[in-house]
């Protein structure tokens, strides 16, 4: 008999079983093998009458979960258990979070093993690693499973109570959540800041200067003051454009060319310079959120791509585990990590005595290590690329983290920065002065090895060097240019993906390991779309933040969700008890809990108010209200209505833009009158596209007739027999001289098509409404059925290889649009996505999301199609 350890992925499966014998077998759980029911048909019959069983929690039975095996796992499950009974130990070797803590103790429950049971963790998937685990098991962590049990509850409870409220008042599909809902709040405030900004201009002068003396090195200055006072820059206005700092000095255009010219010719020196001694300590070694953040700055990854790639280089062994909020190492990471400064570059470049980080991270969870290569000794980037083949992402993230680790144990980065005050007096008698800095740096130090991205892509990287000539008080000066330069204030920057996590961090709302997800969701579930990098949130987005403020504000309190972390880390530490934290939360205490605030709020939420985002008023003093509505956003003034562009910014969307959509020419043709019924037959633009109309509607009668234009079809350019054509579907085609039923031909949401008593078949083209025959008709539902998207149409672009699974991508036409494909694959293109524009880098990330997302359902995967030439990963 064997010994079973079971993991959660198959990848970490793999390399374990490399590093044990013969007398181990190694199995994955393929991640969760229990859950709450996903829907009605999970729930098992004997549980469906049960009033409780749509949450899939007994509210008045403790909180009893119900869990179910989901059908797509019980394959393996069936696998797993005739393996344990196969086995004389069983080693449960999850990971070491209250995740993986869960895992395992869902695993115990289901498998009910008749052998000895281990917990086995680990840090890190190497053979020392692995033996040391083998030698220290310990017993399951009640404490922590009973934590994530709570937090799942939790979640359950929140969204399945609150989301049906806004399928009923805003949309159907959409959802609310505990971290969700904050983080799209989050997202919805800063786009509030920037409708809210209007724009000032103020000018100053951009001086070049050198030494009188003959080869004097030239460097900028920038105006400062003004006869003693300040001269206004962008952070002296509010965000109405009006200058806030009482004293302060604001230029226009012509104020600053005036100044320029009266300073022609004045006599420049250095009135100060201000030397201090610049020191740069090393950045601590990543942590799950600083990794993400970090990554997406300089290496433009998804939060979720940093957190796949992360995993395929923990699970390969190379990385220690991804998930931690601690910045410490161990001493022979430590050791490892100086062994690499001083072989690299120098014994200057290491401190005598190893550094130390002890940052406390708010919530922090288990204290894991920081996330470092692994091992006693580090594998260089260059070997470690060479042994990732085509996976690029993954070299190109351990290379950071193999820089940030070891520049973590190097040297300070030693330098001078400098202050320098220059000015004249104008002919006019006006005192002009100007400032500049500087920054030599003498030592590198760590900065040899790692340098830290920022968030603002126009800042300066704060240790970036920038010389100044020698300067010294009273030294004459040469101005060889005075530059009036115009300055514009700009809105706030929107959240990108790394700065979102830092800000969720700041605030103590959910857990670094869920960040990934969670930003995924909110763009899944159309809360927000990407512009360049930036999140920008969707009309849908303001109208569910706006219900969630009005009614349920303390779901959506930014120090309320952070207190719910704190009470679930106290249940982690045994100091506060599940049950009753719950019944506090779900029922009250004192104050109505989460089930009486939505029974009882239901009744006062005014959907059409929080629906609606008032613009201001047009030039007659009419209101504009952009309305989200079942099928998406639109404006409305008086009676006009227009549809907004699914790709339109809310901060762009200004009452005078909002006018002119709604004064658009909408598109209205006559295009004659129908002989029939004399009725006139327009061309119209609506907002599904454009239509032709036979007849004006009228009040208290029928509804006018409509058909939508075909694809290959203009409204500048439809005659009316195209018109009369369109308006005479749905065509009866014959009668099946088999069935006996009509065959009809009609154009559908998801295309042209031929139906006949309940059966359907897929028409080719949209023309073929006009022209397929009975015969043609009786011969297509004499074969099998066949889905609209197998065309053998070829791909609409070629996008090369993925990145980060060396596969070939390209972009092919679906049924329900486009989407990209690596031959294993499918994801459709989101909001904001075109053919013409999308990257292999975007494409890589869609697919990226497409496939965790499968394999955390339990679902197969096939291989992708390897690029030419290249041996793809395939998953």
């Amino acid at each position: 008999m064997s010994k079973l350890v079971i993991v959660e992925s198959p990848a970490k499966a793999r390399t374990i079983a490399g590093f044990l014998g013969p007398g181990f077998v190694v199995e994955s759980s393929i991640g969760h093998v229990r859950d709450l029911p996903r829907n009605a048909d999970d729930v098992p019959k004997a549980y469906k009458g049960e009033p409780w069983s749509r949450l899939g929690v007994d509210t008045e039975n403790d909180f009893k979960p119900l869990y179910i095996v989901p059908k797509e796992k019980k394959a393996q499950i069936t696998k797993l258990r005739k393996l344990v009974r196969e086995a004389e130990e069983l080693y449960l070797a999850t990971d070491e979070d209250r995740e993986g803590e869960s895992i395992a103790w869902h695993l115990l429950e289901t498998l009910n093993p008749k052998v000895p049971v281990r917990r086995m963790v680990f840090h890190e998937i190497t053979p020392v690693a692995i033996t040391r685990a083998l030698e220290e098991t310990r017993d399951i962590d009640l404490r922590l499973v009973d934590a994530q049990e709570a937090r799942r509850i939790l979640d359950r409870l929140f969204g399945y109570e609150v989301s049906p409220v806004l399928w009923k008042m805003i949309k159907p599909k959409l959802s609310a959540g505990r971290v969700q809902s904050p983080a799209v709040r989050i997202l919805v405030e800063r786009e509030q800041e920037r409708m809210r900004f209007t724009s000032a201009s103020y000018w100053d002068l951009e001086g070049t200067f050198r030494a009188r003396d003959e080869g004097g090195a030239r460097f900028t200055a920038d105006l400062v003051a003004l006869d003693g006072a300040r001269l206004a820059t962008g952070k002296d206005f509010d965000e109405s454009g009006a200058l806030a700092r009482e004293g302060a000095v604001l230029l226009d255009r012509t104020a600053a060319e005036a100044l320029a010219s009266d300073l022609d010719g004045a006599d420049f020196a250095v009135r100060s310079v201000e030397a201090k001694p610049y020191t740069r300590k090393p950045y601590p070694p990543f942590r799950t959120s600083t990794l993400q953040q970090e990554a997406g700055r300089k290496l433009r990854f998804t939060s979720q791509r940093t957190m796949q790639t992360a995993q395929r280089l923990y699970e390969n062994g190379y990385i220690t585990y991804m998930r931690t909020d601690s910045t410490e190492l161990s001493e022979t990471a430590v050791a490892a990590a100086r062994r690499e400064a001083q072989t690299r570059y120098g014994e200057e470049y290491v401190p005598a005595a190893p550094r130390e980080y002890h940052k406390k991270v708010r919530n922090a969870q288990e204290a894991h290590e920081a996330i470092r290569p692994a091992g006693d000794s580090f594998r260089s980037p260059e070997d470690v690329a060479g042994s990732l083949g085509t996976d690029k992402d993954a070299a190109r993230l351990y290379d950071l983290i193999w820089k940030r680790t070891v520049a973590c144990q190097m040297a300070d980065a030693k330098g001078e920065s400098v202050a320098v005050r220059l000015g004249a007096v104008s002919a006019s008698g006006r005192d002009a002065e100007f400032g500049t800095s500087g920054k030599t740096i003498t030592f590198p130090g760590f900065l040899r090895a790692y340098v830290e991205g920022s968030d603002d892509p126009e800042a300066d990287l704060e240790d970036q060097e920038r010389r100044l000539p020698p300067l010294a008080e009273g030294d004459p000066l040469a101005a060889d240019a005075l530059e009036p330069k115009g300055h514009e204030t700009k809105p706030p920057n929107r959240y990108t993906e790394a700065s979102l996590v830092r800000r969720l961090e700041e605030l103590g709302i959910g857990r670094p390991s869920t960040y990934a997800s969670i930003i995924q969701t909110i763009q899944d579930r159309g809360y927000a779309f990407k512009k360049g990098t930036a999140l920008v949130p969707s009309f849908t987005a303001f109208a569910v933040v706006s219900l969630l403020e009005q009614h349920f504000g303390g779901l959506v309190d930014f120090s309320f969700t952070a207190r719910m972390e704190d009470d679930l880390d106290k249940i982690a530490r045994g100091t506060e008890e599940m049950v009753p934290w719950l019944a506090r939360f779900y029922f009250g205490n004192g104050r109505p809990g989460l089930k009486r605030a939505v029974s009882e709020g239901l009744g006062d939420i005014d959907a059409r108010e929080v629906n609606s985002i008032p613009l201001g008023e047009d030039g007659d003093g009419i209101a504009v209200v952009a309305r989200v509505g079942r099928y998406g956003p639109y404006l409305e003034r008086g009676e006009d209505r227009a549809s907004i562009p699914d790709d339109l910014p809310p901060d762009e969307l200004t009452v005078a833009v909002a006018v002119e959509l709604l004064e658009a020419p909408n598109g209205d043709r006559v295009l004659g009158d129908d002989p029939e019924s004399g009725l006139q037959v327009l061309a119209r633009a609506g907002r599904y596209g454009p239509y032709v109309q036979l007849g004006e509607a009228v009040k208290g009668g029928d509804k006018p007739r409509t058909a939508s234009l075909f694809k290959d079809m203009d409204l500048d350019t439809i005659t009316l027999d195209q018109a009369l054509q369109l308006l005479s579907l749905p065509r009866v085609v014959g009668t099946d001289p088999d069935t006996g039923e009509e065959v009809h031909a009609l154009n559908g949401r998801y295309g042209p098509y031929l139906k006949r008593g309940g059966d359907t078949r897929s028409l080719e083209t949209e023309a073929e409404l006009f022209t397929v025959t009975l015969s043609q008709a009786v011969e297509l539902f004499s074969q099998p059925k066949r889905r609209r998207g197998q065309r053998s149409a070829g791909p609409l672009r070629e996008l090369g290889t993925d990145p980060a699974t060396g596969c070939h991508v390209v972009v092919k036409d679906g049924r329900f649009g486009p989407y990209v494909t690596d031959g294993g694959v499918n994801a459709s293109l989101r909001k904001g996505d075109t053919v013409e524009a999308i990257t292999v880098e975007r494409a890589s990330e869609l697919l990226a999301a497409r496939r965790a997302r499968l394999e955390a359902e339990g679902k197969p995967v096939k291989p992708c199609t390897p690029a030419p030439g290249g041996a793809g990963t395939g998953t």
